[in-house]
């Protein structure tokens, strides 16, 4: 059985539903569903108490958590290639292409980064996410491509979750969005929480939400379109989507927080760059994704056309 994990709230989470606060912490990555399920079973202990899902933290809460052995896992190993940045026993670096799915979840049973990742590894994946998310450190979304980082035991997940945390963990996402830019740069420090009135979006909302910083920089700029990049102080759900459209600059095809765009699979947005401490060996890891085709194919045709 894993250490336990103990933290304290801070001021700032105060008034925080407890099952929301801790679906939010890296150093744990637990779903809001799973966070649920693991005080359900007496897994999670506030100030030495059992805790409710909905109980209300207050600023210096001691929160433990204890999590459980993984279980067998009903995903299945599939051989899919992986294009594989790096790899050492401890973690590997996979560069995600653009429309591949991360974990298995409803309407995606097979097919994903995890199914890809157990062939791979012979099952040998971190088991503090659960079952169907085994060795995902953080993920980017189905339509995003490039560098994420798989641990494959559990001390490593928890090396690279606590640098998450600590905002010490390089994130540079490049992106084409939509606009012209007044500022050739800029941070945009927004809280992001879920939408009220569509729970299957994120927001900028000051109410249950999380604070989230992204700094951006305009590399190039069109008639209608910007090519930018983004780097991640936090790492929230849909995070430079929803900052790029709270600016008004959506990123180009994401349907979800800007427009579809016919013959654009979904958002371009790509996770380029990424750096890390090794969390055994302490050496300082960098690694970068170039450009993929369909990305570099819209910034031509923006210059071409003056889109």
């Amino acid at each position: 059985m894993p250490e336990p994990i103990t933290l304290t709230v801070p001021q700032e989470d105060a008034g925080t539903r407890l099952d929301a606060w801790l679906a939010a912490q890296a150093e744990i990555s637990l779903t809001r569903s799973a966070a649920q399920q693991l005080l359900e079973k007496g897994g999670i202990l506030r100030n030495g108490a059992k805790p409710k899902k909905n109980d209300k933290l207050q600023a210096g809460d001691t929160v433990t958590v204890e999590i459980p052995e993984p279980e067998p896992t009903d995903v299945l190993p599939q051989n899919i290639p992986l294009d594989i940045i790096y790899e050492d026993t401890e973690l590997l670096v996979v560069n995600k292409p653009k429309g591949m799915v991360v974990h298995p979840a409803p309407g995606h049973a097979d097919g994903t980064l995890v199914n890809a990742l157990l062939y791979h590894c012979e099952g040998q994946l971190s088991g503090i996410n659960g079952v169907i998310r085994p060795g995902i450190v953080h993920r980017i979304d189905r339509d995003t491509s490039g560098l994420l980082i798989v641990a494959k035991t559990d001390r490593a997940h928890l090396g690279l979750a606590a640098q998450i945390a600590e905002h010490s963990f390089t994130r540079e996402y490049e992106a084409v969005a939509c606009g012209r830019f007044r500022e050739e740069s800029g941070t945009v420090n927004a809280p992001i929480g879920r939408d009220p009135k569509d729970r299957q979006k994120m927001c900028v909302i000051e109410k249950n939400s999380r604070h989230a910083v992204t700094h951006y920089q305009v590399l190039a700029q069109y008639a209608k379109l910007a090519h930018i990049c983004c780097r991640l102080e936090t790492g929230r759900t849909h995070q430079i989507r929803v900052h790029m459209r709270y600016l008004g600059h959506p990123i180009y095809g994401d349907a979800v927080y800007g427009k579809a765009v016919k013959g654009v699979e979904g958002q371009c947005l790509h996770a380029r760059k990424i750096g890390f401490v090794h969390p055994t060996t302490g050496e300082e890891l960098f690694f970068d994704s170039p450009l993929p085709e369909y990305f570099t194919q819209i910034l031509q045709k923006a210059e071409r056309e003056q889109l």
